[in-house]
């Protein structure tokens, strides 16, 4: 049932919130503050704004939802910047999930597969056991308990390996380095699930529109990724692949070769199994994403 919706996105600057602005269908009126004009971590400034979505939605006579993708995601800054990644990934979504909870606005959380130890060796499922082992991968996780245990009509979607056509992210990197530099190291023995910020967008605003209509999942935590594999250094020679450059100039090292202040998960990849038992849009793979993702002209060689 198409239900109009009035959406509000906080951390609507980023990559994910302008995507989610630029993909809302015309039934879908997006509301996409930045950082600068929506602040998560004041409390005054989130009551005002949810109660203004819940007032616009009323007006319009359309159904009001939240989709955080407000986050901190400076994973290495994270180590020695932890209380303000707790209060940007933790208090935020608190008291966004608050102040949801006391206007009966749902909630759609966005987390990370970063909330996982990496220690698997098959895909993580919603209900598999947290063991962060960065602080950016721990205020994460404790954004997700304080959204579940407020009393929000909520749900936490975990993705990962994020890349767009704004802001910074790895794809755009690995295209800069291909221009610099005759070959680029890059690790091997990390493995995860790049994601389209284009397709996640339009994965959540499906899912928008069933929690608008009434209709959303009875599981609380989902997981959401272009589906498929790879490690970073197979990712980067996509890359390099799609810009026209010999993907065996990029060479594989180990992360022991190449280390970080934040400990990554050697294994993040997402089970896709909870999303598609939702009888959600079954996502397309990384490598078909990834091809898109270069047609549309997100990145030029």
């Amino acid at each position: 049932m198409l239900v109009p919706l009035t959406v509000l996105v906080p951390g609507g600057s980023g990559q994910l919130g302008r995507d989610l602005a630029a993909l809302a269908s015309p039934s879908v009126d997006v509301v996409a503050p930045g950082s600068a004009e929506l602040d998560v971590t004041q409390t005054g400034q989130v009551l005002a704004a949810v109660g203004a979505l819940a007032e616009r939605a009323r007006e319009t006579g359309s159904a009001p939802v939240v989709v955080n993708a407000a986050a901190y995601t400076g994973v290495d800054a994270a180590e020695t910047d932890e209380e303000r990644a707790f209060a940007v990934n933790a208090d935020g979504p608190r008291v966004l999930a608050a102040a949801c909870a006391s206007r009966r606005v749902p909630l759609i959380h966005v987390s990370t597969d970063y909330v996982f130890p990496g220690d698997a060796a098959t895909p993580y499922e919603p209900a598999d056991e947290l063991g962060p082992r960065s602080a950016y991968g721990r205020t994460k996780a404790a954004g997700e308990d304080a959204v579940l245990g407020s009393g929000a009509s909520s749900w936490v979607v975990r993705t990962a390996w994020l890349y767009g056509k704004s802001g910074s992210n790895f794809v755009k990197t690995m295209a800069a380095l291909e221009s610099s530099r005759d070959t680029l190291s890059v690790v091997d023995d990390q493995v995860g699930g790049p994601t389209w910020t284009a397709d996640l967008a339009a994965a959540l605003l499906e899912l928008a529109s069933r929690v608008a209509a009434g209709e959303g999942p009875s599981q609380r935590i989902l997981h959401c990724t272009n589906a498929g594999s790879v490690s970073w250094c197979g990712f980067a020679r996509a890359v390099f692949a799609h810009l026209g450059a010999d993907p065996s100039r990029v060479r594989p090292c180990t992360t022991a070769e190449f280390p970080r202040p934040a400990v990554r998960p050697a294994y993040s990849v997402l089970s896709p199994a909870s999303w598609l038992a939702a009888g959600l849009t079954p996502m397309r793979s990384w490598e078909e994403a990834l091809a898109a993702y270069f047609a549309a002209g997100s990145v030029t060689p």
